[in-house]
């Protein structure tokens, strides 16, 4: 089956290329030009990955994709003019796969877009836990089947990416593990256009989810010119 794609973008000429594109690769692709029809879109329909504008007519891509995290782990591919290093934090820190800045390379975009819905329909804890039983570690409780993660009982929401890189930590404990190790294990097809910044956004969001003090991580330790080891 071929993945559906949620196609949001107002502007008229580069939504029409973008789709056109898009189908000639085999996807199905939906589109919207306005937050209103992006979030009609995602109530009455199940997409695997969405490419989201960032300035729209009726309100911010940002906005949406925050929206959207509350409740929803599809992946999120940001295609945007802007290319300040403040708006690709931001983009990341909400929960968004990548970060695409107009203009851009077609072939480039096309390989990201495979590689984000590859990494999305991998779970690198499945292979170490078959059976499907949690992963404990303190008062957290990894779900690996079920891709969720309890602390102290209660469900924490974390997206593709933040479940990925905490199954791959939580199934390496003691080990330090580099950045260059996480980028490999997690984006394999598209690690060329990521970075130790990627990382680092994700690092901390997951220790704002998980770690009793931020600030002050327990959980997740930085090894200082090495890399990250899980403590839990």
């Amino acid at each position: 089956m071929s993945s559906r794609l949620l196609l949001v973008e107002d502007d008229e000429s580069l939504h029409r290329g973008i789709e056109f594109t898009l189908r000639q690769e085999g996807y199905e692709v939906v589109g919207a030009r306005r937050i209103a029809e992006a979030e009609a879109a995602v109530e009455n329909d199940r997409f695997d990955l969405i490419v989201l504008d960032v300035q729209l007519p009726d309100g911010s891509g940002f906005d949406f994709c925050s929206k959207l995290r509350r409740g929803s782990d599809t992946p999120v591919v940001f295609l945007t003019a802007s290319d300040s290093e403040l708006d690709i934090v931001r983009g990341l820190d909400l929960g968004g796969d990548d970060y695409i800045t107009k203009p851009f390379r077609l072939r480039e975009f096309l390989s990201r877009i495979q590689a984000v819905l590859r990494r999305h329909n991998r779970n690198p804890a499945r292979s170490s836990n078959s059976e499907g039983a949690a992963v404990q570690a303190g008062d957290l409780a990894l779900y690996p089947q079920e891709m969720r993660l309890t602390k102290q009982g209660r469900e924490i929401s974390l997206s593709m990416t933040e479940f990925r890189l905490l199954s791959l930590l939580m199934n390496h404990p003691r080990a330090v593990l580099s950045k260059e190790q996480i980028l490999q294990q997690l984006w394999q097809e598209g690690s060329d256009y990521m970075d130790d910044n990627t990382i680092a956004v994700n690092v901390r969001r997951l220790r704002e989810k998980i770690e009793d003090k931020p600030n002050d991580p327990q959980k997740i330790i930085t090894v200082r010119g090495a890399g990250y080891r899980w403590n839990g």
